[in-house]
């Protein structure tokens, strides 16, 4: 990326931003009752503004453009650009615009509503991002796996398959899904949480603009947004995964009251179910080792624990089930079955959803129509980079 003399090439700023959130996080470990000041300046330092831009040209978005029709990657200069940003940083001339809306249809026949913002306000968020979040990934659990470095999906999977095996017993689970999540988070409940960790007036003022920065709509209506943070905005995932923490807090706090494994059996014996919370984004499950009736108990508890940040459960995608039925999550369709040629004993078995397997068969149904390609070529090309991407999601599938 050619940005010009005075500012850091990307190895060299890569390694620096590296250092400093090495330190940031190392702090706040250290300090769990520490709050930040002076971030501000870390924000508009040319090596996050590097590491941030070069991000945000090399995303997929970098192609998308927000209400100001320009793409990252159609920018050419980018001395210029960055040099005009970190000037309006340092003087407090910033202020993000309105996002431009852009309506995805889902499966169930609703739609999803992401948020693109402007190029400029790209590279701030994801500077931002870089300041905040080795600081909360400190306090962050670890039920927690969706949007965080060095987790995935498969993650979690592997937690549900570890508990529901037989000889473990978290036999029913409560599926859950909050409503609406990224569109209804309370941002005074949020920037309450925030303000637990960051002090500095910097940041704080601007996590809480780009959360008021309202949208554009498809019909070219203005929208004020007073809660939730739009999907598609690069902090989006981590301000979500702050709020959600609520939940990680209260469940890491059930698991440690009944002590260790000796006295968790203990309580088990005397009818104390033992949960444990597995989180993706807004998507999580809560394995019981326990009764029906003490999964069931879980919808009141939920939506007290999510009520101070204005947040609920979606009647139609939470339920609870036996492990044994099996249940969808991430894609993933998890059920402890009967082993063949073992003599009765079960094993827990993960495989793709039939959703998960309707939808790539949808994207190759449509890519395959003739007018989708020129040659048998690019045909392959296309469908090749598909159905490989749903492999390496799938490959450690146990089926």
């Amino acid at each position: 990326m050619n940005i010009g003399a005075p500012w850091p090439d990307l190895d060299e700023a890569e390694h620096r931003v590296l250092g400093m959130q090495t330190k940031l996080h190392q702090w706040a470990i250290s300090d769990p009752d520490r709050c930040f000041d002076d971030l501000f300046n870390l924000v508009y330092d040319p090596a996050f503004l590097v590491v941030a831009w070069n991000r945000v040209r090399e995303n997929k978005g970098g192609r998308t453009a927000g209400i100001d029709g320009i793409a990252p990657r159609s920018i050419a200069s980018a001395g210029e650009f960055l040099d005009a940003l970190r000037d309006d940083l340092k003087a407090h001339r910033f202020t993000p615009t309105r996002v431009r809306e852009k309506a995805i249809p889902k499966a169930s026949g609703k739609v999803r509503r992401l948020g693109i913002p402007t190029a400029v306000d790209r590279a701030v968020q994801a500077s931002l991002k870089l300041v905040l979040e080795p600081i909360f990934e400190a306090d962050f659990h670890p039920c927690s796996y969706g949007f965080r470095p060095r987790r995935r999906a498969q993650d979690a999977i592997a937690e549900i398959h570890f508990l529901g095996t037989p000889v473990r017993n978290y036999e029913w689970v409560f599926e859950a899904d909050i409503k609406a999540c990224f569109d209804e988070i309370d941002h005074t409940a949020l920037m309450g949480r925030v303000r637990r960790r960051i002090r500095d007036k910097g940041v704080l003022r601007l996590v809480k603009t780009f959360l008021r920065a309202g949208v554009l709509t498809e019909r070219g209506l203005n929208r004020k947004t007073i809660t939730g943070t739009p999907q598609g905005g690069i902090p989006s995932p981590l301000l979500a995964n702050i709020a959600l923490s609520v939940l990680d807090e209260h469940f890491t706090a059930k698991w440690e009251a009944l002590g260790p494994p000796w006295t968790r059996a203990k309580h088990r014996r005397a009818g104390v179910p033992a949960m444990k919370l597995i989180r993706y984004a807004d998507d999580f499950v809560v394995m019981v080792n326990g009764s029906r009736n003490d999964a069931e108990a879980l919808w009141d508890e939920v939506t007290a624990v999510l009520a101070p940040m204005s947040l609920r459960l979606s009647e139609e995608k939470t339920r609870v089930c036996h492990i044994d039925e099996g249940f969808d999550f991430l894609g993933w369709h998890i059920q402890c079955r009967n082993r063949r040629g073992q003599n009765g004993k079960k094993a827990i078995y993960t495989y793709p959803s039939k959703k998960a397997l309707a939808s790539v068969m949808a994207k190759v149904r449509s890519l395959t129509a003739r007018a989708k390609h020129r040659t048998l070529g690019d045909l392959l090309i296309s469908v090749n980079r598909v159905l490989s991407g749903w492999c390496n999601y799938f490959y450690h599938g146990v089926s």
